[in-house]
């Protein structure tokens, strides 16, 4: 598992804003594709807990990024 996270780090360092974009994208494809085969009576919690995914991982990612952009993190 430590070789496949390290791989992953890897390949995050040597992506590109594209790759990432593309990445993005597929991953919300693949959502919206779960969350249309979610039976009726589920798609109100699918929502819920989709909604709450959302806003635990997005906020952290865009406090790093404006961290980033104020302190200048990362240039080269």
């Amino acid at each position: 598992m430590k070789n496949l996270i390290a791989a992953g780090n890897l390949y995050l360092k040597k992506m590109e804003l594209t790759d990432m974009a593309l990445l993005k994208l597929c991953v919300g494809a693949l959502g919206v594709l779960i969350g249309l085969g979610a039976a009726r009576k589920h798609k109100k919690g699918a929502g819920a807990l989709a909604g709450l995914v959302f806003c635990l991982t997005y906020v952290p990612l865009l406090g790093r990024f404006f961290r980033a952009i104020v302190t200048g993190d990362g240039e080269e």
